[in-house]
């Protein structure tokens, strides 16, 4: 869903339409372009298009920074250390990855077909105008601590367990476990339960450390996916329950919606990232005061008391 960063202005969104639409026709032709035939036969427009859209991607950086004082923020207002701020946000780090490689080129030598995979960093430029990627976002940075302390055991066990087979297997196989970083590989390997076998345990007590390293990954690495759903469904919740505060200090109860209330309610929920039905569900739950239950968690989506 896209979002164009809360704005709801036409004119607006149509450039944010187009500036989605123009960063996946580049990643798509970055893609074909590494099949040789293609870039044989169509490299000149490959590089035309390439072209065009770091010349567009260089504006649109321009303007970001230049207009960052114009955010609603006390630490952009100044005009010079404001847009030095800026340029140092998530965001503008992201804009800038997009146009790097392209302008390296000319400073640094390397190899062009490493710049072409580099190209394909502009996609990170899709996460500006996506709602459930700015969803996700907030959620890594709300659940930051706790997906630091899963990764921190995670890299203990692994450890563990890789010094553990170093031990065992290294005097029967002392090519394939050479040494402790080797055995790390194999550890990561099957905790993840890819299982490439490049490198097995040969002996008795090997295969059992294999097999517990395995079960005691399965649980280790469905944590975090448990965290992320959970903190997912939390901040989803949390938006409707915006929407709801607004709704409650903006209608009234007993008319109908005023102009300057439906555009106030309208600019909310496309900040917020609702669909209209689910802000349509909140505005009737508000009017008639039955139950709205959040549909991925099931919890009831209570009003704030007065």
């Amino acid at each position: 869903m896209l979002g164009g960063e809360g704005h709801s202005d036409p004119w607006v969104k149509l450039v944010d339409y187009a500036l989605v639409t123009l960063i996946t026709i580049n990643c798509i032709f970055s893609i074909l372009e590494s099949v040789e035939n293609l870039s044989i036969v169509h490299g000149h427009i490959f590089h035309a298009f390439d072209h065009f859209s770091v010349a567009v991607f260089s504006i649109e950086y321009v303007l970001r920074v230049w207009t960052a004082v114009e955010i609603n923020q006390p630490v952009y207002k100044h005009p010079l250390w404001g847009r030095l701020r800026y340029l140092f946000t998530a965001m503008a780090i992201v804009d800038l990855v997009a146009i790097l490689p392209f302008y390296l080129g000319f400073f640094v030598d390397v190899d062009l077909r490493a710049m072409r995979v580099l190209r394909l960093l502009r996609v990170f430029k899709l996460t500006r105008y996506s709602q459930a990627m700015g969803i996700m976002v907030d959620v890594l940075r709300q659940e930051a601590r706790s997906i630091s302390a899963m990764l921190f055991v995670f890299v203990v066990i692994l450890i563990f367990m890789a010094s553990l087979m170093y031990m065992l297997e290294h005097p029967r196989q002392p090519e394939v476990f050479s040494d402790i970083p080797s055995a790390m590989w194999w550890a990561v390997v099957t905790m993840t339960t890819l299982g490439y076998g490049d490198m097995v345990p040969s002996t008795a007590l090997g295969r059992v450390v294999g097999g517990c390293t395995a079960v005691i990954g399965v649980g280790v690495i469905a944590l975090p996916a448990g965290v992320l759903a959970s903190g997912f469904s939390e901040r989803l919740r949390r938006r409707r329950q915006e929407y709801l505060e607004t709704v409650d200090k903006v209608v009234v109860q007993d008319g109908p919606l005023r102009p300057r209330e439906k555009r106030l309610l309208e600019a909310t929920r496309i900040a917020l990232g609702l669909s209209p039905e689910e802000a349509q569900s909140i505005l009737h739950y508000s009017a008639t005061g039955v139950q709205l239950h959040c549909p991925h968690c099931g919890e009831v989506i209570h009003r704030d008391p007065p």
